[in-house]
């Protein structure tokens, strides 16, 4: 762990905010303003390729799950560069300024990833949506991808025929703990039945197969592989309506408060504007197509 040169990277910069503060004759500034108010000239330097204050000086730390789902990630190995998130991984990191041999990857279960306290990795990619509730622990980087939710059912099952959000609310209906599909269950569907919460989406499948419950929740592209190449007797029953006026999205998780998010964030969006994002997404998740919409 490098907990003592970040804490000593803090301390520090913390200082000269403060002397800095003294010298223009200005009030004390919350740390969330301060972070707003930094002048946008700064990030030039502050955003150096390859030279980040990054958890380990010269390397750049990713962290995911274990283990790591297709299509996000192929044969379980987040290194390899195949699969969309390690593909968008990969991506950021030469945007900035880190080619794959300054990689590191580190594995952090998903709930973790979010939860309060310090991390140990630089960004987390793991399928993660930006909510207000989690951005209270953490940053988030822009949206690298825009997300649906999805039910899976076995094929001619009372689930399957489902074609309404008012046709879920009798089933049985699972999870992944901790996930935004564990909140559509809850907060759209809102059935009479509790969900059925799993700590591993494998966990949620396999209650699928053996018929503990009547349908799960995972994000579309998941449901597609899953039915596609996992529980083969099953089918996507349908995709809810994004919540809101925006959409759902998946961002990088940092460290609350970090000097890299700033960064992290331009990179994402440089990506997106010069079409990397898009041809990754082609390549890996061109088979998430449309699936019904349960209203």
């Amino acid at each position: 762990m490098h907990l003592a040169p970040r804490v000593l990277r803090r301390a520090v910069a913390g200082a000269t905010v403060a002397l800095l503060a003294t010298a223009v004759g200005c009030a004390p500034q919350p740390e969330e303003d301060k972070a707003a108010s930094t002048p946008s000239g700064s990030s030039a330097d502050t955003c150096a390729k390859g030279e980040l204050a990054t958890e380990t000086s010269g390397k750049l730390t990713i962290a995911t799950d274990e283990p790591a789902y297709e299509p996000w990630f192929k044969d379980d190995k987040p290194a390899n560069g195949e699969g969309f998130e390690s593909a968008v991984a990969y991506a950021v990191a030469e945007q900035l300024g880190y080619d794959k041999s300054a990689v590191v990857w580190q594995s952090v279960p998903f709930n973790k990833a979010y939860a309060p306290g310090e991390k140990t990795f630089d960004f987390d990619i793991n399928q993660v949506s930006i909510s207000d509730e989690r951005k209270k622990a953490v940053d988030f980087s822009s949206g690298y991808y825009d997300v649906r939710q999805a039910v899976i059912a076995l094929k001619g099952t009372k689930a399957a025929g489902a074609t309404s959000v008012a046709d879920l609310k009798g089933l049985k209906l699972g999870a992944q703990v901790g996930t935004t599909s564990l909140d559509y269950i809850d907060d759209v569907v809102k059935p009479t039945r509790d969900a059925a919460v799993y700590a591993k989406n494998d966990q949620a499948k396999s209650a699928l197969k053996n018929g503990q419950v009547d349908a799960i929740v995972t994000d579309l592209p998941t449901a597609f592989y899953i039915t596609a190449a996992e529980v083969t007797d099953a089918e996507i029953v349908g995709q809810f309506e994004n919540q809101g006026g925006s959409p759902e999205q998946f961002g990088l998780v940092l460290d609350k408060g970090s000097a890299l998010t700033s960064c992290v964030s331009g990179a994402v969006d440089a990506l997106r504007e010069n079409g990397t994002l898009a041809k990754i997404e082609q390549q890996w998740l061109s088979d998430a197509v449309d699936a019904p919409v349960l209203k």
